[in-house]
């Protein structure tokens, strides 16, 4: 039952994060004039549709993801249904179609700051200051001397703002060497502190562990609940930049990142802690949708908004066809890298 459950609530969270990113497009597309012939939500073979109008709203067999299938796509698709020009996307003005492409990923942090606001708002937020409330015995960090009540300010000469800077530095750091810490003690002094984490286990069954906890005292209320969402979403945000720059330069690898399986075994366990936590995962999974959507990666949105750049700075319009080819090269090997990470969950998993 625990299995079904859990599989339930990862095709409700993808589904939702999917469909408000596809209706960003929508939208702006509707508003923009550009002919749209299908909003779906799955993917795979159609099991219900309605015709409104021009559009096909549609629900699919496989429930995870959906598209919104717009004139411009598919050439050959527009001449045979004689869609005027007028209506398809690549002759809409260049602003036009930026606002289009960068919609999608927009509903994806509107959808995630109204989450956080509203988890703030009802369950409470936190200062989110990165202070060490606990320190475990004869651990790495109580051996090294870290305390309880320490103010971090630096990891490894990164500034830390927040207690989610220290889980980022800490995730990204070599945890085979000292790592160093910089923190302001209770009495206004200063210390510079080398730590080297514990490691527990052998193998691809190897954890380090540092031994602190970062308790975070509860915030309450409206403006605080703004506060917070402000902080967190900003969180989230360095947490991506810092990801994918990281990944770019080798400091994580391929294999650490999660696909779909990994996503799974993550609601699993968001929800043993409960809606609030389910909630957060959405709101986390949201950003970084709206986040990699916006990468200048051809068949990614952003890759359509870097084809609008280069129109810009060219003075034409790149060959529409020569674009579509374009995407869907790249479309294939993002197919491929996420089998690789499919298969790389799969092994975690045993």
């Amino acid at each position: 039952m625990s299995i079904i459950i859990n599989l339930l609530l990862f095709i409700i969270i993808l589904t939702i994060i999917v469909a408000v990113h596809e209706f960003g497009h929508f939208l702006l597309a509707k508003l923009n004039g550009v002919y749209v012939y299908e909003y779906a939500i799955g993917m795979g073979p159609k099991l219900w549709g309605k015709k409104k109008k021009e559009t096909e709203y549609t629900i699919r067999a496989i429930p995870i993801g959906g598209f919104c299938q717009l004139a411009g796509e598919n050439l050959d698709d527009d001449d045979e249904k004689k869609i005027p020009k007028n209506r398809r996307l690549q002759n809409k003005k260049a602003w036009q179609r930026f606002l289009i492409m960068v919609f999608g990923p927009m509903n994806n942090f509107i959808l995630a700051v109204i989450i956080l606001f509203f988890l703030a708002l009802i369950w409470g937020g936190n200062t989110m200051r990165p202070i060490i409330t606990a320190v475990e015995d004869n651990s790495a960090a109580a051996k090294a001397g870290i305390h309880a009540g320490d103010l971090v300010l630096e990891i490894n000469g990164q500034k830390v703002k927040t207690n989610d800077d220290i889980s980022l530095y800490v995730a990204v750091a070599n945890p085979e060497v000292e790592n160093t810490f910089k923190v302001e003690r209770n009495n206004g002094t200063y210390a510079t502190i080398k730590v080297k984490p514990e490691k527990i286990g052998e193998g691809k069954e190897a954890t380090y562990r540092y031994g602190i906890s970062m308790q975070q005292e509860k915030t309450t209320g409206f403006l605080a609940a703004i506060v917070y969402t402000y902080r967190k979403t900003g969180s989230i945000f360095k947490q991506m930049f810092y990801t994918i720059g990281h990944l770019f330069t080798g400091g994580i690898k391929v294999t650490q990142l999660s696909g779909p399986v990994g996503i799974y075994s993550i609601v699993g366990q968001s929800r043993s802690g409960g809606v609030a936590n389910i909630l957060y995962l959405m709101a986390f999974l949201s950003i970084n949708v709206g986040f990699i959507n916006l990468l200048p990666i051809p068949a990614f949105d952003g890759g359509h908004i870097l084809f609008i750049i280069i129109e810009l700075l060219k003075g034409s319009p790149v060959d529409a066809e020569l674009e579509n080819k374009i995407h869907t090269v790249f479309l294939m090997l993002l197919m491929g890298l996420m089998l690789i990470i499919t298969f790389n969950d799969i092994l975690r998993l045993f």
